[in-house]
């Protein structure tokens, strides 16, 4: 059974979560007993793609034509399902995420495959074709049968440790036609969002709410996010306020992260907010009221002004 893992480019380089995407795929291959083959659309060089090799791929496939240079969901849909054709992938497999959301649902229309997204474990194969997906914004699980000939599916972040080996993935070229497609569907302008840690892909985060009192009071947080090398994120009361960009809001509206760490700073902890954030390894709460909500879902919990803990968890960071 041959699997296909579509990745993500970010500068020229594989994403984070794609090499999770990448380490899960050849988990799955050595499941069902077939081979896996990655898929790398966009920029980048061969010594970087071959670093697939690194999480268990033997071979990539890029494409790399001038009208794919822009994230085209509709270019991008048709390499996918042209390529799992030409591969006979009969699982396909990408991290989940706004642009694998939507490239993934139109290959799957073509193919007439079926998807599960959310997904947090490996698949149970014992009996048919069953996966563990996180339902209710992250407040329950599933157990779904894809009974269809092709399988799609799209994991959540940190659903496998990676682990690295030294060896590396011969790179092919590809070439589909999509010129139709980038004609009638174009990319006008891509305003990435600034910032030296993306959030989407950070492994720490430090997060603010209305507990920081405006945005001249910031400098503590993202002086610990510095000491940390973690991404910065806020609550939607905080975006709404412009006190801080709206695409570092969090949440159920907002962006949907699952890093090792998320710190949250003077955050009450609504339920909003929680599901956007309730599939991080372990959450800190930094927060003077006692009974705020937030410390229910925390791992660790401080109950002090945040004024005067983040300087000492600063210091504290520093020393190390």
């Amino acid at each position: 059974m041959s699997v296909l893992v579509y990745t993500e480019l970010a500068d020229g380089q594989f994403k984070k979560s794609s090499l999770e995407a990448i380490f899960y795929g050849s988990k799955v291959a050595a499941q069902v007993g077939g081979s896996m083959t990655v898929l790398a659309i966009g920029s980048a060089s061969d010594d970087e793609l071959s670093k697939a090799g690194y999480f268990g791929a033997t071979k990539v496939l890029h494409a790399n034509a001038q009208n794919l240079a822009s994230e085209n969901i509709m270019a991008y849909s048709k390499v996918l399902s042209e390529t799992a054709k030409s591969v006979s992938a009969k699982v396909v497999i990408s991290a989940k995420s706004s642009l694998a959301d939507a490239v993934m649902a139109r290959a799957v229309g073509a193919l007439k495959a079926g998807l599960v997204g959310n997904v947090v474990e490996l698949p149970d194969t014992s009996n048919g074709f069953k996966v563990k997906r996180s339902i209710f914004t992250g407040k329950a699980f599933a157990e779904t049968s894809i009974t269809s000939d092709v399988k799609f599916i799209a994991i959540k972040k940190n659903v496998l440790p990676l682990e690295e080996t030294s060896n590396s993935a011969t790179v092919e070229k590809l070439s589909v036609d999509t010129g139709s497609l980038t004609e009638s569907s174009k990319v006008l302008e891509t305003i990435k969002a600034t910032g030296t840690v993306s959030l989407p892909e950070a492994d720490l985060v430090v997060s603010g709410g209305r507990g920081m009192k405006g945005p001249e009071h910031w400098q503590p947080l993202l002086d610990l996010a510095e000491a940390l090398g973690a991404a910065t994120a806020c609550s939607k009361p905080v975006s709404d306020l412009d006190w801080r960009p709206h695409h570092e809001h969090v949440g159920q509206t907002g962006v949907k992260v699952a890093p090792n760490l998320y710190i949250a700073c003077g955050i009450s902890g609504a339920i909003q907010h929680l599901a956007g954030v309730n599939s991080s390894k372990v959450i800190v709460v930094i927060n003077k009221d006692p009974e705020a909500p937030f410390f229910k879902a925390a791992d660790y919990g401080i109950v002090g002004d945040v004024f005067d803990v983040l300087p000492k968890l600063t210091a504290a960071v520093k020393a190390l």
